[in-house]
């Protein structure tokens, strides 16, 4: 018995006698969708009698065919790709991919070169570091010329002391 997922359309076979008459829940193993399937009853056409020679001749021209594949299946062989699934060829002309040869990959000018993810923090932390002992540095020469921001250059460095103390207390801890 052939059923279909109500989601997703995918096809199934599952045996006929798994599929009881109250039903079954079954559940699709491409989307997880599940439902109770009930068996599939086909009408059976009453078709005319059939002489019994028009039975032979059906059943001797099924057997020629079924011999004839048994035979085609032994004589066949597999013959080896012609292609390489791997190579720059095949990726090329299948999927679109092109491949450079890694001697004649040079380093354009206009080329974007990145930094990475570690290396622009590692960068971020330095420069945030500078530029916190530059201000502990002109500290004083910043609150004579804007008097409103030593509030906020206190705050500023209380938090930095606060987060030192953090990081000490879990480095001691383990």
């Amino acid at each position: 018995m052939i059923l279909n997922c109500n989601s997703c359309g995918k096809k199934f076979v599952v045996p006929d006698n798994a599929i009881t008459a109250s039903g079954r829940t079954v559940q699709c193993g491409s989307c997880g969708n599940k439902w109770k399937q009930f068996p599939i009853n086909e009408t059976k056409k009453i078709e005319r009698p059939i002489k019994n020679q028009e039975i032979v001749s059906k059943h001797q021209k099924v057997e020629q065919k079924v011999n004839k594949l048994k035979k085609d299946k032994k004589r066949t062989i597999r013959k080896p790709r012609e292609i390489d699934l791997y190579s720059p060829e095949y990726l090329a002309k299948k999927h679109g991919i092109k491949l450079q040869n890694y001697q004649s990959k040079k380093k354009l000018p206009d080329e974007k070169i990145s930094l990475g993810f570690y290396n622009s923090l590692l960068l971020f932390l330095v420069i945030i570091i500078v530029i916190s002992r530059g201000l502990y540095f002109f500290q004083d020469f910043v609150v004579q010329k804007f008097p409103i921001t030593e509030f906020y250059i206190n705050y500023f460095f209380e938090n930095i002391r606060n987060i030192f103390e953090i990081w000490k207390s879990l480095i001691s801890n383990y």
